[in-house]
């Protein structure tokens, strides 16, 4: 980047953060349902510090909304905002240390872990970024914690491509933007500029229903059976969308604590993607497929074989038009079988209540739906989340090596939140290998290790549909 003088990524900052936002924002309260996002990137050496922190400053510079606190409203008058963080210090949310012994990458995931199970200051912008020096073989590692109200995996890609280089020596990114403005915002301010945000965004709602309105009236008098038709559409998809949840489908994984662990797998993208295509689907159609099927193992082996289970599946809401970070997803919870013996006809069947799910009428109101279920009693939505058996995510990484500071990036480990379910399966793509994390909730998952030996073979079953060999699937050290 070369001049980024009049970034489009400052001015396309909403200090009205979404509705889906301020839910996770909400939900926080209990602390099963935290949305902290966790990933590790591990290197063949040390990155040069100055130049990380050169680029880390460049990245907060171009993405303001991480260098803003996120504030409530005097008495709840509007919803949660981003505001400039006056005191902002690169200094406290870049840290390094040196990695304990036997400095493997194990130590680095449960220092990991437990950084994903503590709270953020609410005080400062949420995210922290920590350099583990001293691992075997000369290698470091950097652990980055991240709040989801700042970002999704997309969004998170897009940032990284301010602070990452596709050659070894640092190429030169230009001439340093300027720092956003900053001021201290009083009480007084924000409530009013929360009144006034309400009542903007309540006179655009009713222009745009206005100017809708004349349409509207003629497609009814045109086709009013099918006018009708189509609002008993979004009216039925919305109301499956939000449908209480009582119950796990899981009878073993029924428990819930803060207690996690974290563990990585990895599998080869090409023989994944093979795979999927064997059987009608993609990469993340035979993912899905193969974590169901560990899964399904895992029940059987505690003699408690299930045939279902309900996942919170993320679905990208992100337009072209979108500036670059932000968190651009809603999450849909879906039904999906486990207990189908063939792996390719278990691949069928998740792409089929995938690609329906996506084409929900009710997807583009999910930020309305938010909105109405942050008014309802936290125990009410915290109860439905946490009878969800678990959640899973696929993101686009690097298809490229990449590099920080002179240190190439050797994997990419993800860990996302479980957000009340028993564990999350994430997949990030990256060089030739999806790099996959697991955050197993230990009150679920008394035995993670076991959960693991079932997840290779599930892996190990869906890569056989594309020819791939039994030793595909390693764990990483």
């Amino acid at each position: 980047v070369d001049d980024h003088e009049g970034d489009p990524m400052a001015a396309n900052l909403d200090p009205v953060v979404r509705e889906t936002d301020a839910f996770a924002m909400h939900m926080e309260e209990d602390p099963l349902l935290r949305s902290t996002i966790v990933a590790v990137a591990l290197f063949d050496g040390t990155p040069d510090w100055d130049v990380l922190v050169d680029r880390m400053e460049r990245a907060t510079r171009l993405a303001p909304s991480f260098r803003s606190l996120l504030v409530h409203p005097p008495l709840r008058l509007g919803p949660v905002r981003r505001v400039p963080d006056p005191d902002f210090d690169l200094g406290w949310h870049l840290r390094r240390v040196a990695a304990p012994a036997p400095h493997t990458l194990e130590e680095v995931i449960n220092f990991a872990c437990t950084s994903g199970m503590t709270a953020f200051d609410p005080a400062r912008p949420l995210w922290e970024f920590t350099l583990v020096e001293g691992l075997t073989e000369g290698r470091s590692a950097l652990v980055m914690k991240v709040h989801h109200s700042l970002t999704d995996g997309i969004g998170a890609i897009q940032l990284a491509q301010h602070v990452v280089d596709l050659q070894r020596e640092p190429a030169d990114p230009g001439p340093m933007p300027d720092v956003p403005p900053a001021d201290r915002t009083s009480t007084a301010r924000l409530a009013i500029d929360s009144i006034s945000s309400n009542m903007s965004r309540t006179a655009a709602f009713a222009g745009d229903r206005l100017r809708r309105l004349p349409g509207d009236m003629v497609d009814l008098a045109r086709n009013p059976i099918g006018a009708a038709s189509r609002s008993l559409k979004v009216a039925g998809s919305i109301a499956n969308f939000v449908r209480p949840v009582t119950h796990t489908l899981s009878p073993l994984m029924t428990g819930r604590r803060l207690a996690w662990r974290y563990q990585a797998l990895d599998v080869p993208f090409a023989e994944l993607r093979r795979a999927g295509h064997a059987a009608g689907g993609t990469v993340n159609d035979a993912f899905m497929a193969a974590v169901a099927g560990g899964l399904a193992r895992y029940h059987d082996r505690h003699g408690l074989p299930v045939e279902e289970l309900r996942v919170t599946m993320p679905v990208s809401v992100r337009a072209s038009d979108d500036a670059e970070g932000g968190n651009r997803i809603t999450l849909a919870r879906i039904v999906i079988p486990v207990g189908l013996a063939d792996p390719a006809e278990r691949i069928r069947a998740i792409r089929s209540i995938s690609r329906q799910w996506r084409s929900e009428p009710s997807i583009p109101y999910t930020n309305a739906i938010a909105g109405a279920l942050n008014l309802l009693p936290r125990t009410i939505t915290g109860d439905m989340l946490k009878h969800v058996d678990f959640t899973a995510s696929n993101v686009p990484g690097f298809s490229d090596a990449i590099y920080v500071g002179g240190a190439r990036v050797t994997a990419f480990y993800p860990f996302g939140p479980p957000i009340g379910a028993s564990a999350n399966f994430t997949l990030m793509s990256y060089a030739g290998t999806c790099n996959i994390g697991l955050t197993a909730d230990r009150g679920a998952i008394t035995n993670p290790e076991e959960l693991m030996s079932c997840l290779v073979e599930g892996f190990d079953e869906v890569l056989g549909l594309g020819g791939g060999q039994d030793d595909s699937v390693r764990r990483p050290t």
